[in-house]
């Protein structure tokens, strides 16, 4: 099985983990690294909830779902984390973990379709049985479509000069590999001595596309008040600045009274802050960049339902 180190683990399991007896979500179990964790430091009465839309990881975590059976795996998007807890017949958690973007695993794997360095099918899909391919979307897609893509999710400065080279190739041949992507946009953005590789922003910028991942993140944290008991914790680790800015700008909004109504003399209930921020934000230590270079970009944040 494909080895996955849990980005921020002490600290997340510091900040999440405020109840050994409590119930618990991991919204995006990947290869089970943080959900380990977390097992580690419950009780018998405590309770570890998973989701993930990789059938992969699922089946990681079905795995130890009949090793420990304080934990319950479900295959779907963690924005879908609201019907499963329905289903679960759980009312409030004491504590929910978001870990966004892309597992380790997923990146090693070629045929995957997440990573340049790799040869392999251009798929990108977190679940290959649900929605259109990377590939699909790029062979079909306007090239104004793609490079407001490139420029939003990528804040790839080279975006329009990409998108149109890609319209050029795709009337000659359709785009369907990885290499062919990469080697198209190296050759329109050539590499810089000590710089990134030029496609690194625009795999990026498709992958979240494709996976409507910002999408899935704000329809996760409108439903994350709601759900979590008096005291409970959310947590969110993030990898890309717009994601981190997204989570930022939800947490500071939920924690301060609504601006609007902030001078009545009464303010009303459905105006008072829902959550309390107990730490800034948390970056990985020197030590574990050294030990696992994707972390370097790694953000938690933190915030408590009140």
């Amino acid at each position: 099985m494909e080895q996955h180190v849990p980005v921020l683990r002490d600290q997340v399991l510091e900040q999440l983990v405020t109840r050994p007896d409590g119930v618990y979500l991991d919204c995006t179990f990947g290869r089970g690294g943080h959900s380990r964790a977390i097992l580690a430091r419950l009780v018998e009465g405590g309770r570890l909830y998973a989701l993930d839309r990789d059938p992969q990881a699922v089946a990681v975590g079905r795995e130890l779902a009949a090793e420990d059976e304080r934990f319950v795996i479900g295959h779907a998007a963690f924005s879908d984390f609201g019907r499963y807890l329905d289903a679960q017949g759980v009312d409030c958690l004491d504590g929910l973990l978001l870990d966004l973007g892309v597992s380790s695993p997923q990146l090693d794997d070629a045929d995957r379709g997440f990573s340049f360095v790799r040869e392999g099918p251009l798929d990108m899909r977190m679940d290959p049985a649900s929605g259109l391919s990377a590939a699909q979307w790029l062979n079909d897609a306007e090239e104004g479509e793609i490079a407001r893509v490139l420029r939003r999710l990528g804040e790839e400065k080279a975006a329009g000069r990409i998108a149109r080279a890609i319209g050029q190739r795709r009337r000659e041949k359709a785009i369907n590999t990885t290499g062919e992507l990469a080697a198209l946009i190296e050759a329109e953005v050539p590499r810089r001595p000590g710089a990134k590789h030029p496609a690194t922003r625009s795999f990026q910028a498709i992958r979240m596309h494709i996976n409507r991942e910002l999408d899935e993140l704000d329809a996760a944290l409108a439903q994350a008040p709601d759900r979590l008991c008096t005291g409970g914790r959310l947590c969110v680790i993030s990898f890309h600045s717009l994601e981190d800015r997204r989570v930022k700008r939800f947490m500071r909004d939920h924690a301060r009274v609504d601006p609007a109504l902030s001078r009545l003399p009464i303010v009303p209930a459905s105006a008072q802050p829902l959550f309390s921020l107990p730490t800034r934000a948390i970056r990985p230590t020197s030590t574990e960049i050294a030990d696992n270079a994707r972390s370097r970009s790694a953000s938690l944040r933190v915030a408590e339902r009140l």
